[in-house]
This record gives C-alpha cells, structure tokens and sequence, in this order.
C-alpha cells in the first residue's frame, strides 16, 4: 500500500462520512424529515417534502457508497448535485464564508470540489470498485461526477421558485 492510496482512502471515507452524517441529519435530526421538508418549501424547493426525502436518500446513498469506494463516480455525482443545489439555493447569497449568517458557500464548495476529484480519480486501490473491478478513474468518471451538476441544474430549473424577498 502506497501513501497514495492511504491519502484517497482517508479522503474518500471522510467525504463519505461527512455527506452520510448529513443526510442522517435530514432524515432524523431537528424537525426530522418533515422539518427537513419544511426548511427546503421555505427556501423555494417545491415540493418541499418530496426533495428532502430525495436529497437525504442521494446524501445517504451517496456517503455510504463513498466510504465503501463502491461506484464511486455516481457518488461523486451524488454529492456534487445535492451541494450544487444547496449552494444555489441557501448558500451562494450569504457570501463566501461559512460562519456569516446564514452561511456561505465555502463548505458546500468544498464538497462540491470534493464529489468531482472523487469522480475523476476514482476511489483507489483499497475500495470494492477496485476488488470487483470497475475502477474507471479518468474523464469519464470526471465526466459523470459532472453530471452531478447538469442534474442539479435541471432539478432547480422546473423545481426552484425562490419567493420575491429572497
């Protein structure tokens, strides 16, 4: 095992732990998923509650699958989709800086960066991608963590309606 491969193992399962704890967050801290529901119909997400129950499955599914490096360009995809949304619709208004009020964009940049090195590099030698033999770092992984993006864009094209004072 090369420093390499330890350094995008502990990248890859700190990404993924992050997004999985997120997604964990939505569906079973604060006000739960309805509340999640909620929060996402008041920042113009319509309807609410069907992107909170989405968002948390894809944060979910997309953590653990990172922490696994099991399809991980998809997941790269997942994280970059659900963060470019975030970013879009809560966090790009409060400036860059996370700990403004409201919170700017830096995290979910982060993770957005994240999602697409993932996708582009692939999950490493120590992930069942690896093991079982689908392993496709390069462009067309890049390529389908940036499909992340396109979904992201289409999803707030028919779904966003921020209210005027937003």
């Amino acid at each position: 095992m090369s420093s390499t491969d330890l350094a995008v193992l502990l990248f890859r399962g700190v990404i993924g732990a992050v997004f999985l704890a997120h997604g964990l967050n939505h569906i079973f801290g604060g006000g739960r998923l309805r509340g999640t529901g909620e929060w996402f119909a008041g920042l113009g997400m319509r309807p609410g509650y069907a992107h909170a129950v989405v968002a948390s499955g894809v944060e979910v599914a997309s953590g653990v699958l990172l922490v696994l490096g099991l399809f991980t360009p998809v997941a790269g995809a997942g994280v970059v989709g659900t963060m470019v949304v975030a970013w879009v619709i809560n966090h790009v208004r409060n400036g860059f800086f996370v700990f403004r009020p409201g919170e700017g964009y830096e995290y979910v940049m982060v993770l957005v960066a994240s999602g697409l090195v993932l996708a582009g590099t692939g999950p490493g030698r120590i992930s069942f991608d690896r093991l079982i033999g689908i392993s496709q770092p390069g462009w067309m992984g890049f390529l389908t963590g940036l499909s992340g993006a396109v979904g992201a864009a289409l999803l707030l094209a028919l779904c966003w309606r921020p209210s005027a004072s937003r």
